[in-house]
């Protein structure tokens, strides 16, 4: 649960469908219920293919099991949610926005708590998403890496697309996703949440009235 609630305060933040979000939350793990080797073999039974980095790394395979019982147990046939629950434990370049919302999500749920830079994570999960993605995706490199375990091609290749994010020079995702107007033009965003002046003329001008 603690999942879809992140995923949820996640969709709020960043202007996604709140009930989508849920779903894809709800549902991520829901092939976890078997046996990795029970996964291996149902995925041999219904043609769906695995790769050489996935047998050796079992653990990321129920996402790709977790979207055909999304589909055929639960009905979804929205394909951003079956898109995010199929690369919530590798991420990919070029995700959409329910996949980064529910990727973030599952790296910073409140019962998470290997990583050193969680508390990190999660402040910055509601300032820049995309940057959030790319301290994720950096911690697994290294838990990984350091652990001696394979890494999904996915995941080194999102990791070369997201980690441009880690200078802290880039828009923060808010921006990307149309909250911001065009070029060169301040933006009622911008204004309400980047001036401080802005706030405390509108105190003021508060305070006056209702002195009056």
């Amino acid at each position: 649960m603690g999942v879809a609630y992140t995923a949820m305060c996640l969709a709020m933040r960043y202007g996604y469908p709140i009930d989508k979000a849920e779903v894809a939350g709800l549902l991520h793990d829901s092939a976890k219920r078997y046996p990795e080797a029970k996964i291996i073999e149902k995925c041999a039974k219904h043609g769906i293919g695995l790769t050489k980095e996935e047998l050796l790394s079992p653990a990321v395979i129920h996402a790709k099991y977790g979207v055909r019982i999304a589909r055929d147990k639960f009905g979804v046939t929205d394909p951003e949610i079956l898109d995010a629950i199929r690369y919530h434990t590798t991420g990919r370049r070029g995700m959409g926005l329910a996949e980064k919302i529910l990727y973030v999500a599952d790296a910073i749920e409140p019962t998470r708590g290997r990583s050193r830079e969680l508390e990190s994570m999660r402040r910055m999960a509601f300032v820049n998403l995309d940057e959030a993605i790319a301290m994720a995706l950096k911690d697994t490199l290294e838990y990984l890496t350091k652990s001696g375990y394979p890494i999904h091609p996915d995941t080194k290749d999102a990791f070369a697309a997201y980690s441009i994010f880690l200078d802290g020079k880039q828009p923060v995702c808010g921006q990307a996703y149309g909250q911001v107007e065009e070029q060169g033009k301040e933006t009622k965003w911008k204004k309400r949440n980047s001036s401080s002046g802005w706030r405390a003329k509108h105190w003021k001008t508060k305070k006056q009235r209702t002195s009056v």
